[in-house]
């Protein structure tokens, strides 16, 4: 299990590139199965839960080549489909939840996708009803071994029709529409999520050949077509990550340049740390934190109640970036009460502030109060363990904010979705070692 040492209290400063968005590679990628042609895809991030997709696609039979540093060609033209039954597979699968998107593609062009219950973060249920309703509606037959907990949908020809999606799920709504690119006829997919991602996805897919209209908003239309061709994709910056670096920047009073930020695609996200009292300059595509000698004061409603800050989907605030929002909370001016509604258990790293001295109440499950220390006393050093990415990172900037030197175990969590942080951290000052 991997360590990160870190020794708080220094202010940071320089530039950081936000790496290419996990969210939206994991889609990118299962989407290569929908044709044979040569697919070339740029801006991958190098992290854990990418990486192992690329591992899974080429068990699968994809002809990978490595172009240059995030930049892959991808062929499905002999997909070896025996390999989704065999038990190298059923635990390839399982350690990924993002392998739940290799099943629309598949069944859309080989008539069969199968996949073990996946894994990923210990967050709360993360149900997969919407991606199978969605291709039982186009007319794939679902089966379910208990036993193994391994999942399969199998159709001679996927047929076109309307659904309401009972969960504007991004993931369910990506795997979905690849489903629907090959099927007969017209899909119309309401309450579809409308995420940059998968916007992004639908681009793609139709520079590939495909009809896909309505696209930025919760009503897609589909026609479906035969057949797919090969493209280029170029992968969006990470909103995650860039939400992080704002986060670092104010809890450490440094002056961070965030560069190649695709501001036009962030969001609610600068509104939300403006709210928090954070100073975000727009620097042509990059985003400009000063130095907050004085602090940062959190904003009231316009009655004078305490802000609210809560996640919604797009385009309402990611559920990803509530942690760092919490966590940047501790040292503000200010209270502000956090509502995390999409999952159920993402809250319950806040024990561990509070052993650094934040002044928190965890209220149930999905809400916490936090109430501002304004930097009159700082977070302490401690010994934590990273629960979850999104968790462990907030940790992470708790940890470079507080006094003393605090460590951090089983980092591998947050190395699943932030690309050799240490040493890009290290490149704007931090003293963070990795043991």
């Amino acid at each position: 299990m991997g360590t990160f040492k870190i020794e708080g209290g220094h202010q940071l400063s320089g530039e950081i590139t936000p790496q290419g968005a996990k969210n939206e590679a994991l889609q990118i990628l299962c989407a290569v199965l929908l044709t044979g042609e040569k697919v070339i895809i740029n801006n991958i991030p190098d992290i854990v839960d990418v990486n192992k997709l690329i591992a899974l696609l080429e068990d699968l039979g994809v002809n990978i080549q490595k172009k240059g540093k995030g930049s892959y060609t991808f062929q499905a033209n002999d997909v070896n489909l025996d390999y989704l039954q065999s038990d190298q597979f059923k635990e390839d699968g399982r350690g990924l939840r993002g392998s739940i998107m290799l099943v629309g593609p598949l069944l859309a062009r080989f008539g069969k996708g199968y996949i073990p219950k996946p894994g990923g973060d210990k967050i709360g249920r993360r149900r997969l009803d919407t991606h199978f309703e969605g291709f039982i509606n186009l007319g794939a037959k679902f089966r379910y071994n208990k036993e193994e907990h391994f999942y399969g949908v199998e159709a001679k020809k996927l047929k076109g029709t309307y659904m309401l999606l009972d969960e504007a799920s991004v993931t369910g709504t990506a795997n979905i529409v690849m489903a629907a690119v090959l099927a007969e006829g017209k899909t119309t997919i309401y309450n579809a999520a409308c995420e940059p991602y998968l916007q992004q996805l639908c681009k793609m897919l139709n520079r590939m050949g495909a009809k896909i209209s309505g696209i930025g908003s919760n009503l897609l239309t589909i026609e479906g077509v035969d057949t797919l061709g090969g493209t280029e994709h170029t992968m969006l910056p990470d909103m995650i990550e860039i939400g992080s670096w704002i986060g670092l920047a104010a809890m450490t009073k440094s002056e961070l340049t965030v560069k190649n930020v695709s501001w036009d695609d962030l969001g609610q996200i600068p509104t939300v740390f403006r709210k928090m009292g954070v100073t975000i300059e727009r620097k042509g595509d990059d985003i400009f934190i000063p130095e907050h000698k004085d602090g940062y004061k959190i904003q009231s409603f316009i009655d004078g109640s305490i802000l609210t800050v809560s996640d919604a989907p797009w385009p309402g605030l990611t559920p990803d970036l509530l942690s760092i929002i919490l966590v940047m909370a501790t040292q503000a001016k200010g209270e502000v009460l956090i509502h995390q509604k999409m999952f159920e258990s993402r809250l319950f790293f806040v024990d561990k502030l509070i052993d650094m001295g934040a002044k928190i109440i965890l209220c149930d499950p999905h809400r916490a109060t936090v109430i501002g220390h304004n930097f009159k006393s700082k977070l302490k050093a401690t010994t934590m363990v990273s629960p979850d990415i999104r968790a462990g990172v907030s940790l992470l900037i708790a940890a470079l904010s507080a006094k003393g030197t605090s460590t951090i175990h089983n980092i591998e969590q947050i190395d699943r979705g932030y690309e050799d942080i240490d040493t890009r951290l290290r490149a704007i000052g931090a003293k963070i070692t990795r043991v």
